[in-house]
């Protein structure tokens, strides 16, 4: 028996990704208290369980969207594990990326041709 089904938990965990990239529609964004802090959770079109948000998710989304949870919603994000460090330990997390359509947010820089670059003076010395 799977202890998860014993404590079943309103929030999802990296274990319940089961290492797979989910993509999602946020539906909501709201503040909750959790033990004596208020986190942000996000809950998502179609799915039971909310996503606890730590600074480096939350920041991700916002770059994406916008700082204001209200614009958040309806905009797809994708789930996915990593492995992060945590209280001297190295544990999987939930992180935040961009959908596939979205991945490149940012436009290249154009390229400046060759001939028409300013040479680096490699023999500078670094001011720091």
């Amino acid at each position: 028996m799977e202890l998860a089904s014993i404590f079943p938990s309103r929030y999802v965990k990296a274990s319940d990704l089961k290492g797979r990239e989910i993509t999602v529609v946020i539906a909501r964004a709201e503040v909750e208290k959790l033990g004596d802090d208020n986190k942000l959770v996000l809950y998502f079109q179609g799915a039971e369980k909310g996503l606890v948000t730590n600074r480096t998710n939350a920041d991700r989304v916002s770059y994406l969207y916008g700082s204001n949870t209200d614009q958040w919603i309806g905009h797809e994000i994708v789930l996915y594990v990593d492995l992060v460090s945590f209280q001297g330990r190295t544990v999987e997390a939930i992180r935040v990326k961009p959908p596939a359509k979205r991945a490149d947010t940012h436009p290249p820089a154009p390229r400046v041709p060759a001939s028409a670059a300013t040479p680096i003076d490699l023999d500078d010395s670094v001011p720091f």
